[in-house]
């Protein structure tokens, strides 16, 4: 029944700017934190940003802090990643996730999310 579809992907320069949307099924207070996960290939999976819904805290990994913003509308559902100034280093696929309301979890273990989506691959040329 739960379902996270990523959106937004590309191809990019260096320097380049990309959105990445998530759409939630059913509300996103259904969730207690929501998150970005990314992975290059033989890379460890690796936590980019999260936000706790109820609140509206963030928390980013240093790698991308300045130049990457987690947000969420509600209304629509959807969970973003405005990402500027983007690096070859930020090539990777990139994965929605969220863990579930009253669940205990610390906001980058993807081992503490339920709910994944498919991902969407973001690629940063030099």
């Amino acid at each position: 029944q739960v379902q996270l579809v990523e959106s937004g992907g590309g191809s990019v320069q260096a320097g380049g700017s990309l959105r990445l949307s998530c759409i939630a099924s059913g509300y996103l207070y259904s969730y207690s934190y929501m998150g970005w996960f990314r992975q290059a290939p033989g890379q460890k999976r690796e936590a980019v940003a999260g936000i706790n819904i109820g609140t509206g805290s963030t928390y980013y990994t240093i790698s991308v802090r300045g130049r990457f913003t987690i947000s969420r509308d509600s209304a629509k559902n959807t969970l973003y990643l405005q990402m500027y100034s983007l690096k070859p280093e930020d090539t990777a696929m990139y994965y929605c996730a969220a863990g579930r309301r009253g669940s205990t979890l610390t906001w980058h273990r993807f081992e503490d999310y339920r709910y994944w989506g498919q991902g969407t691959q973001v690629t940063v040329s030099s």
